[in-house]
């Protein structure tokens, strides 16, 4: 990898706290927001080659997972601090939190920290849709969501507001996670003359739809789709299954269907895939962007997108909110890295604010 020229470093870090980014997203809109970080994944996806890529570390508990997923090219170096803990409803805190930073790859000074619990909402979103420009069929018009936590909202608008869907089939074990759902998305639906309807069961709720999103929590093998509910011509976007241990498909829808991925290496260890034989064929799909692979070849055809959530989704979608909160004048400015008159006399740091600490405390004791 080359390593670029990089300017003089600066020395305060842009920070976008969790707050600042839900300003940000209300001032430029969700759909906007949306918009913007599913071509900014694209135009990454697009250049795949460029970057040095690595299945995420995970460190596994009882209740959940922490993991940290880096990727850089020969400018950028990103990482994503994100845990899942479908527990933390209990004690208040989401299922899934995150926060990550961009750095320069020539001096390794860090350029930008930022939450992205919020973000990493909106990438996976951007991210599916997507997807399902290439593998859903083009009169695609409904889509069942199974799963109406954090995430849904921003699956729902993604698929309604930048694919076209007009009818939401909603199902989830806590009826009132789907009252939720049904709220925030009711000026959204009368915007964009679209419908949104709870069912009784997964098996209601996908019956005749063109698309099945997934976005179930609970960390364990589950099967949440079964291939008796899987209808030709569905494409079927599994999103929650995203860690050893947990799934939501039957191994039998992925053996009817096409099944594309972001970085196999991962996907095989954490999604749909991990019940599947290390043969079982399946597609990047930025070889589909890029001409090298063919996505959806028939109206028929069965698509599965095993998404597990990669790295590379997450710099792109720092990069863009980086750019808008600047925009924006959101940002923040933390010192995270020291300014030090020699570089190698670190140690001045502290002899320094001895030194403060000394004046302070004998002006206190003259007064």
């Amino acid at each position: 990898m080359t390593i670029q020229a990089s300017p003089t470093p600066a020395v305060q870090t842009d920070f976008l706290s969790a707050s600042d980014a839900a300003r940000l997203v209300a001032r430029v809109g969700v759909v906007g927001v949306l918009r913007m970080i599913a071509t900014a994944i694209e135009d990454d996806y697009l250049r795949w080659q460029d970057f040095d890529k690595s299945a995420r570390t995970a460190a596994h508990s009882a209740n959940g997972v922490i993991e940290l997923m880096p990727v850089a090219d020969a400018r950028d170096y990103a990482f994503k601090y994100v845990n899942g803990h479908p527990i933390n409803t209990r004690y208040g805190l989401p299922t899934v939190m995150a926060f990550g930073a961009l750095a320069d790859v020539a001096t390794g000074m860090p350029r930008f920290v930022s939450e992205l619990t919020l973000t990493t909402a909106l990438r996976t979103a951007a991210t599916s849709v997507m997807v399902a420009k290439r593998l859903a069929r083009p009169d695609s018009r409904s889509m069942a969501l199974i799963g109406n936590g954090s995430q849904s909202e921003f699956q729902a608008l993604a698929f309604i507001a930048l694919l076209g869907v007009r009818e939401l089939r909603l199902f989830d074990i806590d009826p009132a996670t789907s009252q939720k759902l049904l709220r925030n998305l009711e000026p959204f639906l009368h915007e964009f003359g679209a419908t949104a309807h709870i069912l009784p069961s997964v098996q209601e709720a996908v019956r005749g739809a063109d698309i099945v999103t997934t976005v179930t929590a609970d960390k364990a093998y589950a099967t949440i789709l079964h291939a008796s509910m899987v209808e030709p011509g569905m494409h079927i976007n599994a999103v929650g299954g995203d860690c050893p241990g947990k799934t939501e498909l039957e191994a039998a829808v992925l053996q009817r269907a096409q099944v594309f991925v972001e970085y196999e290496p991962q996907t095989r260890i954490e999604g749909e895939l991990q019940q599947m034989p290390a043969d079982f064929a399946v597609t990047e799909f930025w070889r589909v962007l890029q001409g090298q692979a063919a996505g959806r070849t028939a109206a028929q055809q069965i698509t599965v997108f095993d998404s597990v959530g990669f790295a590379l989704e997450d710099y792109s979608a720092l990069r863009c909110m980086h750019a808008l909160a600047r925009s924006a004048g959101l940002l923040a400015q933390i010192e995270l890295i020291p300014t030090l008159d020699d570089p190698k006399d670190l140690f001045a740091m502290v002899r320094q604010a001895q030194a403060a600490h000394t004046a302070l405390h004998a002006d206190r004791k003259a007064a």
